[in-house]
């Protein structure tokens, strides 16, 4: 299946979903993400899900990773729609929230870390394939950051979803996984 099919078909799976759905899944994907066998981590880019978008919820996961690793720097993006750039701001309690122009929650403002610091990145996806390509929403944000991250970076999707055989329009700028979390288990690509 082509990117834009598997798009429109996981964007109306994940509207059918309940909230109890999503909570189960969310629950699994926790317990499941605590299998991978991380190396220690000072700073990590995660994005701040969207329940209207139906989005894996990360807050957990983010608190885990916290505790497991003292001291940790938590990024996330915050978008320039102009110039197609991404940004990663220090995320906390106290950092002021406005939604952009897509209705995705990002900080007002806040210090900027270079790519080439962060150790691991939670990216958001549709869905992804057994080789662990994913397809995001489209707009290419995170294949644009990803190719200025570090060659060791740990890249982690998390789906409510199981994989597609295959992604048939994958390209060289796309950029796979080294996990992808299910409630079912944990695919690792590495």
């Amino acid at each position: 299946m082509t990117k834009a099919t598997i798009r429109k078909i996981y964007k109306e799976k994940r509207s059918q979903l309940s909230p109890q759905d999503i909570e189960k899944f969310n629950d699994l994907i926790l317990i499941n993400f605590q299998q991978i066998q991380l190396p220690f981590l000072s700073c990590i880019h995660t994005y701040i899900a969207s329940e209207k978008l139906g989005e894996a919820d990360t807050s957990a996961i983010t608190r885990y990773l916290q505790f497991k690793n003292p001291g940790l720097k938590i990024l996330v993006p915050k978008i320039n729609i102009a110039t197609g750039d991404m940004h990663h701001l220090r995320f906390d309690e106290e950092v002021e929230l406005v939604h952009n122009a897509f209705g995705i929650a990002e900080p007002f403002s806040g210090e900027i870390t270079e790519p080439d610091e962060i150790d691991l990145v939670l990216v958001p996806l549709l869905a992804f394939d057994q080789e662990g390509y994913r397809v995001g929403y489209g707009k290419g944000y995170y294949d644009k950051f990803l190719s200025q991250c570090r060659e060791d970076i740990i890249k982690i999707g998390l789906s409510f979803f199981e994989p597609v055989d295959a992604i048939d329009d994958t390209n060289p700028f796309d950029i796979s996984l080294n996990y992808c979390v299910t409630p079912e288990r944990v695919y690792d690509f590495s």
